[in-house]
């Protein structure tokens, strides 16, 4: 009775070893696919380069996309996209802007659009070449919205402008949304931490994978992806 009970402690124990090491070589493999995932993503984010603007011919409009507001100023940040908006359109680039962003909190008197507008009177552009669109929240609100401006004013080709960190997701979507022939015209930032802004960069862009993920199965519209439950 002893040895059979013995027998049967260390079958019990065989078998809880090898459902320990088939437990921690799922979490292994996991945890590399993580690894990889994130390093691809990082790789792409890291592949966009500040644009030569030499390099693509006139368009329609400029998208900026919004950042974030320093109390009724534009950040450091968002000014970095505004004034690289602002060379492209005196290189004639395209001649009309829009700008695009909503409230970035409840409490703020502007919107991302309204600062976005202000700065670009002060620094010289007319005020019926800038379109506001002051609903957005997200990236994809951005150009969503925007290209409802766009096909109102009977615009078809746009440049976005952005920060280099931005612009492999902000290009992604346009594509997703059927921009023809999108132009993504990026700017390097000198005032962003980039280890800070790069690592949420990757959480943003697996998100936004995710979501088009299931945009294309149908799970989702991009009325639920733009206002979650």
């Amino acid at each position: 009775m002893i040895l059979n009970s013995n027998i049967s402690l260390i079958r019990n124990g065989n078998k809880g070893s090898r459902l320990i090491k088939r437990t921690l070589f799922i979490i292994l493999i996991i945890a590399v696919l993580i690894l990889a995932w994130l390093g691809n993503v990082l790789w792409k984010v890291n592949s966009v380069h500040p644009s030569d603007s030499s390099q693509y011919e006139s368009v329609d409009v400029g998208i900026i996309l919004g950042s974030s507001m320093w109390g009724d100023s534009p950040s450091p940040s968002l000014s970095e996209r505004l004034n690289y908006g602002l060379k492209l359109f005196h290189d004639g680039k395209f001649n009309h802007f829009i700008v695009s962003g909503g409230l970035d909190q409840p409490d703020f008197k502007y919107t991302e659009a309204e600062g976005m507008r202000q700065y670009l009177l002060d620094h010289g552009v007319s005020d019926d070449a800038i379109i506001m669109e002051n609903n957005a929240t997200s990236t994809l609100e951005n150009l969503q919205f925007s290209q409802f401006i766009m096909k109102k004013n009977g615009w078809n080709s746009a440049v976005i402008i952005t920060h280099t960190y931005h612009g492999m997701r902000s290009l992604e979507i346009a594509e997703y949304l059927n921009y023809d022939h999108p132009v993504l015209s990026t700017t390097q930032s000198e005032v962003l931490s980039m280890p800070y802004h790069k690592s949420r960069e990757i959480l943003a862009y697996t998100k936004w994978k995710l979501d088009e993920w299931m945009l294309r199965l149908g799970w989702k519209s991009l009325e639920t992806v733009n206002n979650p439950a």
